[in-house]
């Protein structure tokens, strides 16, 4: 029966998923037109000089000199076929191009938010059993600290710091190419090109999931279940662990699942900081070079993503908290 329940839910949320995402497409497509310039003006700079009459030649065959409503209708019904157009600039595919760079980004997303999330509940947890303590305070003024640090001047502080003084970490990169790794080995050598970018990735959200659950924590000292619980006789830790802290999850979860965007955003930067090969540097270069379609393929792809991850976490609310059904944490979000 639940998963009957949970089946119906994923029906309905990805049917509300096509507006979203033919709303999210004619958005991009407008904005991104009134940017100025566009591919050919990026080809004949790069070229030195270039005549009209070749500008005009390269924008028919680009299908760029076409009225703005048919450009459109073109871009419309080549999503409806799954089909994300050409990168004249990079001379292949978007979505071969997305693809391949898409891997970059997930590891680097996916080691960012799981350093976050660990060390964010742990250290909400201490803070709040050590609450108006030198724990509590450090814990604290770290957080603020971390909370303000625009994330560019921080990845340069730890290039400076880790790679170009004390030498542990590599500075950029995803793989030492020189080395030509396989296996075990590479697998270690992506980990620690991901460290750096990682963890800088990580620190802003670190800071807010400190701060959650420790306000979440402080906020469920006094309900009935904990009291109850320790009248019962259960140990401190239990108590804290089981009980208070499964609750307190509830809203780390929502807003995880929420601030996938700006992690996708945050990834721009430290991308491009640590020359890591990922969609966010990938979205960075196609604006330089005014690669519109790739552009474009970039943000509809991570406004997909950043959909299915709330989806999940609807899916991973319900299973956190039995009190809220599948059908209800739809109408939830």
């Amino acid at each position: 029966m639940r998963r009957h329940i949970a089946l119906a839910f994923l029906r309905q949320r990805l049917l509300q998923v096509v507006p979203v995402v033919v709303g999210i497409a004619l958005m991009n497509f407008v904005i991104l037109q009134l940017a100025p310039g566009d591919v050919v003006d990026v080809l004949a700079g790069e070229a030195g000089a270039a005549t009209p009459e070749t500008m005009a030649q390269l924008r028919a065959s680009f299908g760029l000199d076409q009225p703005l409503w048919l450009q459109l209708v073109r871009y419309l019904g080549q999503i409806a076929t799954l089909d994300l157009g050409f990168s004249y600039r990079q001379n292949m595919p978007v979505f071969d191009l997305i693809m391949s760079r898409l891997p970059a980004t997930l590891v680097l997303m996916a080691m960012a938010m799981a350093i976050a999330l660990v060390l964010g509940v742990g250290l909400g947890v201490l803070s709040a059993v050590r609450v108006r303590r030198w724990p509590d305070w450090l814990v604290s003024l770290g957080t603020l600290v971390a909370y303000a640090m625009p994330t560019f001047w921080l990845g340069l502080m730890a290039i400076v710091l880790f790679s170009a003084r004390l030498h542990w970490l590599p500075s950029g990169g995803m793989t030492d190419v020189s080395a030509a790794y396989t296996g075990l080995a590479w697998l270690r050598d992506v980990a620690l090109h991901a460290i750096l970018p990682a963890c800088t990735l990580a620190t802003f959200y670190l800071a807010v999931y400190t701060r959650l659950v420790r306000t979440a924590m402080l906020e469920l000292d006094g309900a009935d279940f904990v009291r109850t619980a320790r009248a019962k006789g259960a140990g401190e830790i239990r108590v804290t662990v089981v009980h208070a802290l499964r609750n307190a999850l509830l809203p780390l979860v929502t807003m995880a699942g929420y601030q996938v965007a700006s992690l996708l955003s945050g990834a721009v930067l430290v991308e491009s900081v640590f020359s890591w090969p990922g969609l966010g540097r990938l979205a960075f270069e196609s604006v330089l070079a005014r690669d519109f379609n790739l552009l474009l393929g970039i943000l509809l792809l991570s406004s997909l993503l950043v959909t299915v991850v709330n989806i999940l976490v609807d899916l991973l609310y319900a299973a956190i908290d039995p009190r809220v059904s599948v059908a209800g944490s739809g109408s939830r979000a």
